[in-house]
């Protein structure tokens, strides 16, 4: 049987009223053509080290429109596939239409779906609600959009699969062993997590939208400037983030943005540039940007901001933006904290932000961390500061309580958009985020104004342990709370400025969780897969938990 010459995709990336953005990986250099309602679109493909890439720009639509499309290569059709027993994939742009609706969620290992890996890794949440999507007579409404909130691929903490791979590539006794080296590794790892033909249809047909957390990369990516030296210090390191940025332009950032963004991008620039018969090869040129990156954090944006009808999304990167110095330590640096500053308005129902580390923790774990970072940073003195960073590596200690500046900051912009002081008061500030292995909704405890919320899911597919889950729940709740807040007052912390207390969960499920603006207010739900009478390739979608969040009366 001749194999696709599509490796990955296509997947539906940037949509808006009028055009939509297909991306997609091929085995050979050429030409990919998206054809919808008798129009096609083409584009060449780009080589980044020894791979071919591909994303087409279809215009000149209308907005509410739903259009079924194909995809060839080299006038070959290569989507759908032969055999295929999915639905034709389609093309919906946006409009006024129906309020937005949106998934969000984080943390998906890339495990087969058979019996063993739902007993290691639970159920794919996402695959499940892929397959009910994909239904004969379903009646559940396609997202306009998933958001994936960080930790898509493990470069770190890699499956059995991965492993094989890499193997047969090198020895994997020297360094990084069983972790990610180069790009060839991380493609390989993007085909093992997309690729299952229920998760491709999916992505095929509902736009997405990606931010990248600390395992794209590392655990602990740039927790502290003492981690950054350690790392620094290795032999891998540096083939390690040039690579892992490298794949990320190219699997994940390449598609979060819209066409002015791209066209003002200075790699994309190279590539729509080119106009010789013969493929651009960008690697050399897209290696020395991942260095600048890793390097000069302040000289690129991973961030992004859409207004989506009467819904402002801003996704913000709260990993490679982070300024580590001790004497300006913050998770977000100047620049990338003025950019989200002008983009923190009123005027919209509802005002979303994206940000893969929870910006409101339990207040045990919020106080913890602060106490940790004000110890790490010698508020104790020098042998407790060792005991500090020891910690903070140890347990993750490096959410946005750990980054008091930066903490401080968007608290106050986020009550200043709930108080009216920067437009019109939306119904609620949202802030959706992923990472801990739990979900959970928060709320400030306000009276007036707009609800300031905390929405978490985590796991889509990668559980924590049994004996984790009673760890973080004893420090996050409980006299740990009290505790926590004395020690952090004690090293000199300023104290939050508003209280906030869990209205839901927390629960340790693999979930995907969607949001959906209705009469009665926010409307928040979690999902689950569930395998019944062993049937584990085609699991059923079961809710967890439902939450609405109404809006106060004016």
């Amino acid at each position: 049987m001749t194999s696709s010459p599509l490796i990955l995709g296509p997947m539906i990336r940037y949509v808006d009223d009028v055009s939509a953005s297909i991306w997609c990986e091929t085995r050979e250099a050429g030409q990919v053509a998206v054809t919808a309602a008798g129009r096609a679109w083409q584009a060449r493909t780009f080589a980044v080290h020894g791979h071919h890439y591909a994303l087409v720009y279809v215009d000149g639509l209308q907005p509410d429109m739903t259009l079924p499309y194909t995809v060839e290569f080299d006038g070959t059709l290569a989507w759908p596939m032969a055999h295929s027993t999915f639905p034709a994939a389609v093309i919906a742009t946006l409009g006024s239409g129906h309020p937005l609706r949106m998934s969000f969620g984080s943390c998906r290992t890339s495990v087969p779906h058979d019996a063993d890996g739902n007993r290691t890794h639970g159920v794919d949440a996402l695959r499940a609600c892929a397959l009910r999507l994909a239904s004969p007579g379903n009646d559940v409404p396609r997202p306009d959009l998933i958001l994936f909130l960080g930790d898509q691929v493990y470069a770190d903490l890699t499956t059995e699969k991965m492993q094989e791979f890499i193997r047969a590539r090198r020895d994997i006794s020297e360094p990084p062993g069983k972790e990610l080296a180069d790009f060839e590794e991380y493609a390989h790892l993007y085909r093992l997590a997309w690729s299952d033909e229920a998760n491709r249809w999916l992505l095929s047909t509902v736009p997405t939208a990606m931010i990248f957390d600390d395992h794209d990369i590392r655990d602990d990516w740039n927790t502290s400037l003492s981690w950054k030296r350690q790392m620094a210090a290795t032999s891998w390191w540096r083939g390690r983030i040039v690579a892992g940025l490298a794949s990320y332009w190219v699997y994940q950032h390449l598609g979060n943005m819209s066409p002015t963004e791209r066209a003002a991008d200075e790699i994309w620039r190279d590539i729509a540039s080119h106009g010789g018969a013969s493929e651009l090869d960008i690697s050399s040129r897209l290696d020395a940007f991942a260095e600048r990156c890793d390097q000069e954090p302040s000289s690129y944006r991973w961030s992004y901001c859409r207004d989506i009808n009467d819904v402002r999304l801003i996704v913000v990167d709260s990993r490679a933006a982070r300024e580590l110095e001790p004497a300006r330590r913050s998770l977000l640096d100047d620049a990338e904290t003025d950019w989200l500053d002008e983009r923190m308005r009123g005027g919209f129902r509802h005002l979303l932000i994206g940000t893969s580390l929870p910006f409101l923790l339990p207040p045990g774990l919020h106080h913890l961390e602060s106490w940790d970072e004000a110890v790490s940073e010698g508020a104790w003195g020098k042998p407790a500061a060792r005991v500090g960073e020891w910690l903070r590596q140890l347990v993750d200690l490096e959410h946005w309580g750990a980054f008091q500046r930066s903490f401080q900051d968007l608290a106050r912009m986020a009550t200043e958009v709930a108080d009216g002081q920067r437009g019109t008061i939306p119904q609620t500030v949202t802030f959706l985020s992923g990472d801990v292995h739990y979900s959970t909704v928060s709320e400030v405890e306000r009276t007036t104004g707009s609800r300031i919320v905390q929405a978490v899911c985590s796991p889509i597919r990668n559980p924590l342990p049994v004996a984790m889950r009673s760890f973080s729940a004893v420090l996050a709740f409980g006299i740990a709370t009290r505790v926590s807040a004395l020690l952090a007052r004690a090293a000199g912390v300023a104290s939050p400025p508003f209280r906030w207390a869990g209205i839901k969960g927390p629960w340790f499920d693999n979930c995907l969780a969607s949001l959906e603006d209705t009469p009665a207010g926010l409307k928040l739900w979690w999902e689950k897969g569930v395998v019944l009478h062993g049937d584990d390739r085609h699991p059923l979608v079961e809710n967890v938990a439902t939450v609405t969040l109404a809006p106060r009366a004016r």
